[in-house]
Parts: C-alpha cells; sequence; structure tokens
C-alpha cells in the first residue's frame, strides 16, 4: 500500500509540475490524458484515504462513548470537528487538481 501511495504521488506531482508544451506536436507531446489520469489518481486517492481517516475518527469517538457515556458532550463536538476539518482536506485536494488542469 506504501508503495501505492508513493507512486501516485510521484505521478501526480510530475505531471502538475510539467511545463505545457510550446511546440504543437499532435500526439507526442499530448499529455492532456496524462494529466487527466493524474487527476483522477489524485481524486481517487484523496476521497479514499478521507472515507478510511473519518471512519477511524467515528468508530474511535462511538467506542469511546459507549465505554463512557456521560463523557458524549465531550467526545461529539471534537469529533464532529475533526469530521469537517478531514472532509476539507478532500474538498481542498479537488479544488488543487482543477486548478492546476
Amino acid at each position: 500500500m506504501k508503495r501505492f501511495l508513493a507512486f501516485m504521488f510521484l505521478v501526480s506531482s510530475s505531471v502538475f509540475a510539467s511545463e505545457p508544451a510550446q511546440a504543437a506536436v499532435a500526439d507526442v507531446s499530448d499529455k492532456t490524458w496524462l494529466k487527466m489520469l493524474a487527476a483522477g489518481l489524485t481524486i481517487a486517492l484523496a476521497a479514499a484515504a478521507g472515507a478510511i481517516a473519518q471512519g477511524r475518527t467515528a468508530s474511535t469517538a462511538l467506542e469511546a462513548i459507549g465505554r463512557n457515556p456521560s463523557a458524549q458532550n465531550k467526545i461529539f463536538v471534537p469529533m464532529i470537528v475533526a469530521l469537517a476539518l478531514i472532509e476539507s482536506l478532500v474538498i481542498y485536494a479537488l479544488v488543487v487538481v482543477f486548478a492546476k488542469m
């Protein structure tokens, strides 16, 4: 899994860092398909990581509430804030991908 994530980061960073082609060479220098692939993989990776993080956050918080129901008010609000921050990172990845295209 770590190798896959490293590969995705390397592919997406090299595609977005490249300069646009100056010469109009038809098929050889057209990297539109590669940019679309990198954008799709970046969004998929961000969504998957966000979903995993949100699931683990909710699971841990609900387990803590289950063990100590009187601490619900102290656990629930920070959990909602954490879920919002995790979701904002996924939305930020979406914005960055579309800004770079």
